[in-house]
């Protein structure tokens, strides 16, 4: 197919793939569930676990291999964006007033679920075909799996917490610092077990490198706040918005060539910008665009690369609930146990367990990180994808069936029954 040809395609693919997360997002809606479930579920529903299934010559027009690193570069540019504003979010202060039970629940919800992920992997290494690729050895595997199971989607507990009014309870507070440094230990391990992948010691040494020269500008731009904030409130709204982008872009292209990813980049570099009104308006003018069009693509990326048809064998369905298990138990067990004994009460450690337990976008961005890089196989990409799912979908009903036991037990509103602000 000539790129003249490909045009067309991608247009009627780009609306498709709109109207359908978004048709799929609000029929989910209804149940409860947030909008980036519905994608998550449609990026599946176009891709050959249904469509190819039902209607294979369909998806093949609509969704031809030309496509599909179009599919991907669109949809970089979405995650991109997403990750800086994500960092742009992570506020420090936040972490302070609850720093010490932060830090246990945060330590237990990375060590935990890396553990099991990686005894996991060891277990079933060589014993069920298809999961892990032959030329990556087991210790890349294996940490690989524990830093996916043991990632946090940070962006969709803020989302909850906002929703639900419970930004300023203990609740909320606790959630929200540990979700922020749970993301960001889980990213900087990724980050090493990229490290690991290439042959011989000269990517290690270049991700090395190149990581203290990218944590030495940004520890810069971070002293000069002040000067860089004023320099930015005297430019022009379009020509802030241009600056935005160019410095956000070189920092994706400059961790991709180090070796790491570009969500990396994005998501540091949003941690140090300078805040300020201006930027806020800038960041706010590129994240409806990025969010509504250019991240669906990312998801129906992921469904193309998403078959459950792989796992249809015992060996990989056991091995799928396992991984399932292990999240759970990992994540939602070990961070309600850590906030218990960090002398919160039951039911903030309860929810701060559930909202930790959930992956959604994050895990995605990982596993397809996994998938470019060779790592991960689509056996394993399906799993990854269903665990992805299931803890997802998990938060919000557990969340509505803890409201409504405490409910029946004690009178008052869920943020009273959860704890006052800190």
């Amino acid at each position: 197919m000539s790129i003249t040809e490909l045009g067309p395609v991608f247009f009627l693919a780009v609306v498709v793939i709109l109207l359908v997360c978004r048709l799929v997002a609000r029929a989910l809606r209804a149940l409860g569930q947030p909008p980036v479930v519905g994608e998550m579920a449609a990026g599946v529903v176009l891709g050959p676990s249904v469509l190819g299934l039902l209607a294979p010559g369909v998806e093949e027009a609509l969704f031809p291999p030309e496509l599909r690193p179009a599919l991907y570069v669109a949809g970089q540019i979405g995650l991109v964006v997403f990750m800086f504003q994500t960092g742009y979010e992570f506020r420090t202060a936040n972490i302070r007033t609850v720093a010490k039970p932060a830090a246990m629940i945060s330590a237990a919800g990375i060590a935990v679920p890396l553990a099991l992920g990686v005894g996991l992997t060891y277990a079933v290494h060589g014993r069920i075909g298809g999961i892990f690729p032959a030329d990556v050895s087991v210790v890349v595997s294996a940490l690989f799996v524990g830093v996916t199971l043991a990632i946090t989607a940070f962006p969709m507990l803020a989302r909850i917490i906002t929703e639900r009014g419970l930004t300023g309870t203990r609740f909320g507070s606790l959630s929200l610092a540990s979700g922020a440094v749970d993301d960001a230990l889980a990213w900087v391990l990724l980050a090493g077990v990229l490290s690991l992948t290439g042959s011989g010691t000269g990517p290690l040494v270049i991700a090395l490198a190149g990581s203290v020269g990218l944590v030495i500008v940004l520890a810069l731009l971070a002293r000069s706040t002040t000067r860089m904030t004023g320099l930015i409130n005297r430019r022009h709204p379009d020509e802030l918005l241009l600056i935005t982008v160019v410095v956000l872009f070189l920092a994706a292209w400059y961790t991709d060539r180090i070796g790491l990813y570009a969500v990396f980049g994005a998501f540091s570099l949003g941690v140090v910008f300078p805040r300020s009104e201006p930027v806020d308006r800038a960041i706010e003018a590129i994240g409806p665009i990025s969010r509504i069009v250019f991240l669906p693509l990312f998801f129906t990326y992921s469904g193309l690369n998403t078959d459950f048809a792989l796992l249809a064998s015992p060996g990989l369905l056991l091995f799928t609930v396992g991984c399932v298990a292990l999240s759970v138990l990992g994540k939602l067990g070990a961070c309600w146990l850590a906030a218990r004994a960090a002398g919160e009460e039951g039911a903030v450690a309860l929810r701060i367990g559930t909202l930790m337990n959930a992956r959604g976008l994050m895990q995605l961005i990982a596993i397809n990180i996994g998938l470019a890089a060779g790592i991960v196989t689509p056996s394993m990409f399906a799993v990854l994808v269903v665990v992805a799912l299931v803890t997802t979908v998990m938060a919000t009903p557990l969340l509505t069936l803890w409201d409504r036991i405490d409910a029946r037990r004690t009178a008052g509103t869920p943020a009273e029954r959860v704890g006052a602000a800190p």
